[in-house]
């Protein structure tokens, strides 16, 4: 009968020299054929399991597009008590006003985006929202 597939000898896979002839044949890193960072297959690898953000994102995104920051009403009702507050409007550049928190001084209060919650408490403390015009 003719033997298809002939059984891996693994005697000595865990000594020093097997199958690298002498130790010298070894010793440095051009031994390794493409293991680890070497090899472009095995370094996209590397890439997509350890450094997923290195990889870009589908789309287009302007070079010059903003972010909004997020404040909430608390954090509004502090810096109205901070300034002093004397009926001028604060005015939040780039930022979303949200609706956590309460207001503890009616206050115009201009920013770029409003949630509803927090609208609906800025009235409620007999302020206004002014969104302003992104510039």
């Amino acid at each position: 009968m003719v033997v298809r597939n002939k059984k891996h000898s693994r005697k000595y896979l865990g000594a020093r020299r097997w199958g690298k002839g002498n130790i010298k044949n070894a010793r440095g890193a051009g031994d390794r054929g493409g293991v680890g960072k070497a090899n472009k297959k095995n370094k996209f690898t590397h890439v997509t399991a350890k450094e997923p953000w290195l990889i870009r994102k589908k789309g287009f995104t302007r070079w010059n597009s903003r972010k909004l920051g997020e404040i909430n009403l608390d954090r509004v009702s502090d810096m109205l008590e901070a300034e002093d507050y004397d009926g001028k409007e604060l005015e939040l550049i780039n930022y979303k006003v949200l609706g956590n928190g309460t207001l503890r001084k009616g206050a115009r209060i201009k920013a770029d985006s409003f949630s509803k919650k927090a609208i609906e408490k800025i009235k409620g403390a007999g302020g206004e929202a002014v969104v302003r015009k992104a510039s």
